[in-house]
């Protein structure tokens, strides 16, 4: 029996049981309202509450037969599970419609049942963190065994090639020793972010500002949209108009000035990856700046306050922990970008204040590192771990730099009781 058939079985089994159960439930309390009883919730959170707790135990059944399927259980074949956790689902059904009356609670057992799953949702994200972490530290700690941690941390070098040979099952090939120095790697990652930002945070920011400060209702129903979607283009289009449109035009500009330089280059990677986070900045700045209580800016007019200075000494500072989640989260687009580096920056590790040379980031040697035809226990492929865990530690600072300002703004503009 296929895997499509079992799970047909299984959900068609048990969405006319859910069906079946609420119905009962309803009509169950409706039954003893009509007696004149006074019951403690509505007939229809009856019906949710038997709904609920009749699917709950055929889930938890169903997941338990996955995971003794998925570690190599096979003491019972999966139509036995099925049939198994729908007869479960079946008995729970009877039980509660013989045992529910007047006091059941049926409100408070509905809702612990969503605040139980909602904790689970959280409790699951926690988890997959945790396992992301976990999983990037232990293969780090086998590179660290493997080749020296100053030596990757303050190293100037980035030469793999040995390790690369060795991995292929080509160590007798005579090449330098390998070098896993990724200073150059992520001086290139920050100097491309920065460049990015930098066209980023005052284009989008001004266009948060114009959107909802000044931008008539039909201008903003026009371009807040085009600009939401901008932001959903992939971003290897923006690679291609990056190395097709971007470079050459700055190649030809700098060679009007006699400047020559080359069709790869941090700047126009900057360039592009900035026009890309625009949307991002420019969408959230503006929601949040929307969303400052109008009695604060009527309260700076009636001081005399122009609506220039409005924005700039009451509107923005009261915005300013949102505004700050939005540029955070444009940084950590462009730490993560691998698609333009690749096509507009090129792949070189390359430690210069030049913008108009190439460079790399992390994420393309991460890229690079993971794929090829060398084993996985090789130095070059455990880098790939050791640049992750940097990056994330990386990431980590900045989001508790940003956490710490988002506070004291809060703690400084209080304007959620005004």
């Amino acid at each position: 029996m296929t895997q499509q058939t079992l799970f047909l079985i299984f959900f068609g089994g048990l969405l006319p049981l859910l069906f079946i159960a609420y119905i009962l439930g309803k009509n169950r309390a409706i039954r003893i309202r009509a007696k004149g009883i006074k019951m403690h919730s509505q007939p229809g959170q009856y019906g949710w509450f038997v709904t609920l707790y009749t699917g709950l135990p055929v889930l938890m059944v169903a997941i338990a037969g996955l995971f003794l399927t998925f570690f190599g259980w096979d003491g019972l074949p999966m139509p036995m599970i099925i049939a198994s956790a729908l007869g479960i689902g079946a008995l729970s059904l009877i039980l509660l419609c013989s045992y529910m009356n007047e006091n059941t609670k049926a409100r408070d057992l509905v809702e612990s049942f969503i605040k139980g799953l909602l904790m689970l949702a959280s409790l699951i994200s926690i988890i997959t963190t945790f396992g992301i972490l976990l999983s990037i530290v232990f293969e780090a700690v086998i590179f660290f065994q493997k080749e020296s941690l100053f030596g990757f941390l303050f190293g100037l070098e980035w030469n793999p090639d040995s390790a690369f040979l060795e991995g292929a099952g080509r160590a007798h090939e005579e090449v330098s020793n390998a070098k896993f120095g990724a200073v150059p790697i992520f001086a290139g990652t920050f100097y491309i972010t920065a460049i990015a930002m930098a066209v980023a945070i005052p284009i989008g920011l001004l266009s948060a500002i114009y959107l909802s400060e000044y931008a008539s209702q039909r201008v903003r129903s026009y371009i807040k949209p085009a600009l939401e979607i901008l932001a959903g283009i992939p971003t290897v289009v923006y690679g291609f108009f990056a190395a097709i449109t971007v470079a050459p035009l700055l190649v030809s500009f700098f060679e009007s000035f006699g400047i020559k330089a080359p069709f790869e280059s941090a700047l126009g990677a900057g360039l592009v990856m900035g026009i890309m986070i625009i949307p991002i900045i420019a969408s959230l700045s503006d929601d949040v700046i929307s969303s400052v209580p109008q009695n604060v800016r009527n309260g700076s007019f009636a001081l005399g306050m122009n609506q220039a200075e409005t924005i700039k000494f009451v509107v923005l500072p009261s915005a300013m922990p949102g505004i700050i989640a939005s540029v955070l989260l444009g940084v950590s687009r462009a730490l993560g970008e691998t698609m333009i580096v690749v096509m507009a920056a090129g792949l070189r590790p390359n430690l210069s204040w030049n913008p108009l040379e190439d460079m790399t980031t992390v994420t393309v040697k991460i890229v690079q590192a993971l794929v090829g035809d060398q084993e996985f226990d090789s130095s070059l492929t455990l880098a790939a771990f050791a640049l992750g865990l940097v990056l994330f530690i990386v990431t980590l600072i900045i989001n508790i730099i940003s956490v710490y300002m988002i506070r004291s703004f809060h703690r400084k503009y209080k304007v959620s009781n005004l």
